[in-house]
């Protein structure tokens, strides 16, 4: 079998894969939006036997074989060309696959599902114990995988690879150490304003004008409701179904106007990635997106550094006024302070941009020491108030808005909380680079024209696909390594000037 021939079942079987890894998504996506709660035993049996199915095609001896027939070959020479790029990344998947054991996969499919399922009753109770078995549960799966799957230094370093390629605990503490300690200084300059409340956002927003507003918005940043759609559940996300179907999902409170608006543009920024994939593409690495981290850069850079500067307010405020008219006395300065008020939340979701890395920051060496083995499930709950008395000076009162408000540990997504710091730090990059590059940005968005930086967007990040790895794209896209001085510009110029 030549090379050419090897590399077209290749492709063959991984667009096969990718049919059935779209089903599965797609139960999920009914799971957290539209499954009646009597289904979700049967769910957690049905998503466990696709698990296995598809860890079967993952693990197949003849996609080692086909592997092998194409290395060295004139096909992968040039390393940034899609069959390359495709090799690459099919060997990395194909040697982690073959690592785990197809009953460790079709039981941590399994305990996914019902740990998910668990999470939403104790989190709705405020009862830790009820989700604590699960989480002990996934823990040591989780650890069972870490170790099928090798480390060079500790076990967490094997799930962080998962949703960011090539990225290390040991890389990250430092970053983080000096992003804190910079922005434990920028929160004691906070210019008054930010200070001020957010009564704008308080009072009575009947949901079905909340959902337009959002709709209005999505669709100007540029997001196809033809190839998509809005969606109600517990933790907004978005996902990706295939050509032509990138779902986005949020939540509303009727008495605070920003939770649903912001939830939608940030899934939306993830929706617009998934749009702007290469579909010639589609059902091979380099039709996929790089990593979770690029990911959350573009959902970070859709929602806050457009929808919450004071162009995007200029530009969108009208909108807001003709919805709900009890704000037509409002300007657009005193809007964007509203929406940019930083005080420490003990909700992550409703955190600032100041005090949201926080967050992520103390979850990271959380999920670290668990992962490690240097703390328990069953002394989480205390360990999280403790980060969270002494990160953010607040106390939990209840597990509710404490240890169970995420919803990624009870999925087992142990590794993932590092991604949305990486995504505030990617995002700022890129933005600083295409404001250099496209001139004045803010005067665009302030025109309702978001065209040019959805443009830029796609070339530089969208259509390269799988490419390059995060830190490698950066230095593609930006000239530069990842570097937290253009996140914490940005916060500089932001909230330490009056609007």
């Amino acid at each position: 079998m030549t090379p050419e021939q090897s590399y077209q079942h290749l492709v063959e079987h991984y667009r096969e894969t990718a049919y059935l890894r779209e089903a599965q998504k797609l139960l999920f996506w009914d799971q957290r939006t539209m499954l009646p709660p009597r289904g979700h035993a049967h769910r957690a049996r049905q998503l466990a036997a696709l698990a296995r199915f598809i860890h079967a095609r993952d693990t197949d001896p003849r996609v080692g074989e086909w592997l092998a027939a194409v290395a060295g070959s004139a096909l992968a020479a040039d390393p940034r060309s899609p069959e390359a790029v495709n090799v690459r990344e099919w060997r990395r998947r194909y040697e982690q696959a073959v690592r785990i054991p197809p009953e460790l996969a079709a039981a941590l499919a399994q305990a996914a599902s019902e740990g998910q399922t668990a999470w939403e009753v104790a989190r709705a109770k405020n009862h830790w114990p009820g989700f604590q078995p699960h989480l002990e549960r996934l823990l040591t799966l989780k650890r069972e995988q870490a170790q099928a799957l090798g480390y060079e230094t500790e076990p967490y370093d094997a799930l962080l690879d998962l949703y960011e390629p090539g990225e290390r605990a040991q890389a990250l503490a430092p970053l983080f150490q000096e992003l804190e300690g910079a922005l434990r200084e920028l929160l004691t300059r906070v210019a008054a304003p930010f200070r001020q409340g957010d009564r704008l956002l308080r009072g009575t927003f009947p949901r079905e004008r909340q959902e337009a507003l959002a709709r209005q918005a999505v669709q100007a940043l540029g997001y196809d409701f033809a190839a998509g759609r809005l969606d109600t559940t517990a933790h907004p996300f978005s996902i990706s179904l295939g050509i032509g179907d990138a779902r986005i999902t949020t939540r509303y409170d009727d008495s605070f106007l920003g939770a649903a608006f912001f939830a939608a543009l940030h899934e939306a920024g993830h929706a617009l990635y998934s749009q702007g994939l290469p579909p010639e593409h589609w059902g091979t690495p380099r039709g996929e997106a790089v990593s979770l981290g690029i990911h959350e850069s573009q959902s970070r850079l859709w929602e806050n550094l457009v929808g919450r500067s004071l162009a995007f307010w200029r530009f969108f405020l009208p909108q807001v006024q003709a919805a709900f008219p009890e704000l037509q006395t409002a300007k657009p300065e005193e809007f964007y302070a509203a929406v940019n008020q930083v005080r420490p939340s003990l909700i992550r979701v409703e955190a600032d941009e100041l005090t949201y890395n926080l967050h992520i920051i103390f979850r990271f060496h959380l999920e670290r020491e668990l992962v490690n083995g240097g703390l328990t499930a069953a002394d989480l709950p205390e360990a999280w108030n403790e980060e969270v008395r002494r990160r953010l000076d607040l106390q939990v009162p209840d597990d509710a808005q404490g240890v169970l408000q995420d919803v990624h540990w009870s999925g087992g997504h142990f590794g993932y909380f590092p991604t949305y710091t990486l995504g505030n730090l990617y995002a700022a990059q890129f933005f600083a680079r295409a404001h250099e590059e496209l001139g004045d940005l803010p005067a665009a968005i302030a025109r309702g024209d978001f065209r040019p930086l959805l443009a830029w967007l796609r070339e530089k990040i969208h259509l390269p696909g799988s490419t390059f790895w995060p830190r490698e794209l950066v230095r593609e896209v930006t000239g530069e390594d990842l570097s937290p001085r253009y996140f914490l510009r940005y916060a500089e110029e932001k909230f330490t000037r009056e609007p």
